[in-house]
């Protein structure tokens, strides 16, 4: 008998295409798996969307909006509870190839000290366009960046890769891992989570890889967008949490003044000179949220 594979996907205010999501999984080649959708406070009708799609769905629902974190950790828990050897947390906005649960199960059963992997994440948009085919951390500077982001997919990416971190928009998560540093940090709420669990568990002695055959499709633009309040809040609080929690003492004493020099100082100095005292106030938010959380 396979592995059994929890998959946690949570919803909010976009029933429609969780259902997608939902669809794509019935096509899957691998048979030992179970599904749990929870909603994250949704204030729309998807509930009503997901019940007549499915009308027997059990749908776990949250109060209100918990963040990625606090919205997927139910999940995790339930999944637990529930017998499964591995849980996995797929975005709801994401398709999946028949074949990608075998593939990706494949890659983390070749070494039991791999305790998260990911697929290689493609934009729904343009199919062979990767999003994520292995994720670097700079420690100094606190940025995390996609591999192969907007690169066009021809074979570069094609071996299992160890990786600093892996997108929770598709993130295969061994029951030892779980039991061992617990749960994803319901503080970032919004931003940074997957980052900070992998820097956890690779802390603990596991491997964190990519799965080159193992694929997802993600609904997201390619194009780049202006960066929004609520972006840049969350973005720039736990960038610093993230380095306060993972960064050894050398790399956090160089990176607290870069931090406050070029994104809290500079961006704040450029809010108020273009009249946006606003997002000035905000930036300086961020950072005294972010020295404590």
């Amino acid at each position: 008998m396979p592995p059994q594979v929890a998959i946690v996907i949570l919803n909010w205010n976009n029933g429609t295409v969780t259902v997608d999501c939902l669809r794509s999984l019935e096509k899957l080649s691998y048979s030992n798996f179970f599904t749990l959708v929870l909603d994250n406070g949704s204030t729309d009708d998807s509930l009503e969307i997901l019940h007549r799609a499915y009308p027997g769905i059990s749908v776990v629902q949250n109060d209100k909006n918990l963040g990625f974190a606090g919205g997927n950790n139910p999940g995790i828990r339930l999944a637990l509870e529930q017998g499964a050897d591995y849980v996995l947390l797929l975005n709801n906005d994401t398709e999946v190839a028949p074949d990608f649960l075998d593939e990706l199960i494949k890659v983390a059963e070749a070494d039991p000290k791999i305790g998260i992997a990911s697929a290689k994440i493609y934009y729904y948009s343009e199919p062979d366009r990767l999003w994520f085919a292995g994720g670097k951390v700079n420690y100094w500077k606190g940025w995390t960046q996609h591999l192969g982001d907007l690169e066009k997919d021809v074979g570069q990416y094609d071996h299992t890769t160890d990786t600093d971190f892996v997108s929770g928009c598709a993130m295969l998560i061994r029951r030892e891992v779980i039991e061992k540093i617990g749960v994803l940090y319901e503080p970032f709420f919004l931003y940074y989570e997957d980052s900070d669990y992998c820097s956890r568990a690779r802390r603990a002695g596991y491997r964190i890889v990519m799965a080159p055959k193992a694929k997802v499709w993600h609904k997201v633009s390619s194009t780049t967008g202006k960066i929004k309040d609520l972006q840049l809040f969350y973005g720039q609080r736990n960038m610093l949490a993230f380095e306060r929690r993972n960064a050894s003492p050398v790399r956090l004493a160089f990176f607290l003044p870069y931090y406050f020099g070029k994104f809290v100082a500079y961006n704040s100095l450029r809010a108020l000179l273009s009249g946006n005292s606003g997002r000035a106030k905000l930036i300086w938010k961020a950072a005294l949220e972010g020295l404590f959380i």
